[in-house]
């Protein structure tokens, strides 16, 4: 949910006896783990009941839009708090700032992060950082509202189908933009190239998004602050990332209505200026991964902070398949996969359908996970995949530990019980196969 630099999690628990309390320590190490080279391997001794608590990151995806957000501001410094500042992606987002001359300073251990672009003199950032993630394209936004034009390599990231860019470029010509994109030859390799033109800044209008991409609204809320006169945006997405991008940019002097709905109204502004302070919205893909975790070990454990409303879909259905939720506090949930009777394990698990799709119907970046636990349970599952077109590579593995799996097209139907162990390919959770699909353009 990539974050997870795969999705991947590689879980050390210690069993602790303190005054009668087991506590189980989640130690997460997916900041440093890329797709694993041949040689390397995750060793999992499994059958163990977890217990305890686990705190949840800021968001990943909120933090690398926010970050780009801040090359809107010509004054002052933005202070971010919770920023999971370990995560390859967002250090590679550092880079791309830096490479346009921002200056950025963080702590590791309280995720705490500065950033001043008062400073930023080119309007190219570099290309290898940018071309590695695709939140280094956010800038391009930013940087043509700012500047009144951008050199921006078309973007990196996982591998999990077509996620072209012809939303962003539609939108910003939409703006007065003019964008062309020059491709290497022969590869799909090259940059975007946009400017202004005549008075070398964008002008409101009003552009509708085919598919409410993430990536597409952020890179448009950012570039319309800086506008003359008023953008309006039509199905944008809605998911709590670009609701997070725009309380940030209010702060910063923006005037945006609608956040959070489909349909957002920018009053671009002369200047936006440095955020005293913004706080990150927890990792909503990060808790749902653990939740699926508690239901698949069949365990019960905690977990905050984090905010429940961004969650619904997953509750309800690890509700629907026969696990308890408990909202302990206004930020934390008791997620338990444990059911038993006479001191036996009983719980075996309902069969649910599932189905994808954007905010706030059920993340795609969960689906993988999801999947999995749904082979352990009894019955038959039907698990669609309509965001991403070539997102079941992970079955293959699944069934190499006697998964029952079969899969049509975007569909798998997912036959309940138990799975061996055995030694399977780390597949990033997030990224499978190549696609060309304009049904899902600018994703």
């Amino acid at each position: 949910m990539n974050r997870y630099e795969s999705n991947f999690y590689t879980f050390k628990f210690q069993t602790l006896r303190k005054s009668q309390t087991t506590i189980c320590n989640f130690h997460n190490q997916y900041s440093n783990f890329h797709a694993a080279a041949p040689e390397e391997k995750l060793i999992i001794d499994g059958g163990k009941k977890l217990s305890g608590h686990v705190t949840i990151s800021g968001s990943k995806n909120s933090s690398l839009a926010l970050l780009a957000a801040t090359l809107c501001c010509c004054n002052g410094v933005s202070k971010f708090q919770n920023v999971p500042v370990s995560l390859s992606d967002i250090q590679k987002m550092i880079l791309v700032l830096q490479s346009l001359g921002a200056r950025v300073e963080y702590h590791r251990i309280n995720g705490e992060m500065f950033v001043e672009t008062d400073g930023v003199v080119s309007t190219e950032p570099d290309h290898g950082a940018v071309s590695e993630i695709r939140g280094g394209f956010f800038v391009l936004g930013p940087l043509l509202a700012r500047f009144g034009e951008a050199v921006v390599a078309l973007p990196g990231g996982c591998d999990i189908g077509a996620r072209p860019v012809d939303l962003y470029v539609r939108g910003l010509r939409a703006l007065g933009a003019m964008v062309e994109i020059i491709y290497v030859l022969w590869s799909r390799n090259g940059k975007v190239y946009a400017e202004c033109g005549r008075g070398r800044r964008l002008k409101g209008g009003s552009f509708h998004l085919d598919y409410p991409s993430v990536g597409a609204t952020n890179t448009l809320l950012m570039a319309s602050t800086l506008a003359h006169g008023v953008t309006a945006l039509s199905n944008v997405a809605q998911e709590p990332e670009v609701n997070d991008l725009s309380k940030f940019l209010i702060k910063c002097g923006a005037e945006i209505e609608g956040a959070g709905t489909s349909n957002l109204l920018i009053r671009g502004k002369d200047k936006l200026y440095g955020c005293d302070e913004h706080v990150i919205i927890p990792d909503r893909i990060e808790a749902g991964t653990f939740a699926i975790a508690a239901a698949i070990s069949r365990s019960c454990f905690s977990i905050s902070p984090v905010i429940p409303a961004h969650l619904t879909s997953l509750l309800q259905k690890l509700k629907a398949a026969g696990c308890r939720i408990t909202q302990t506090a206004h930020d934390a949930i008791q997620v338990s996969g444990i059911c038993e009777e006479n001191g036996i394990d009983r719980f075996k698990g309902t069969g649910i359908h599932i189905q994808t799709g954007p905010y706030p119907e059920f993340p795609t970046d969960l689906q993988p996970q999801m999947l999995a636990f749904l082979t352990t349970c009894n019955g038959q599952s039907v698990v669609q995949e309509t965001v991403f077109e070539d997102r079941m590579r992970h079955v293959r593995e699944l069934q190499k530990m006697g998964a029952r799996v079969q899969v049509s097209g975007n569909t798998a139907l997912v036959f309940g019980g138990r799975v061996n162990i055995l030694e399977l390919a780390l597949i990033p959770l997030l990224g499978f196969g190549k696609i060309n699909s304009p049904r899902h353009s600018g994703i």
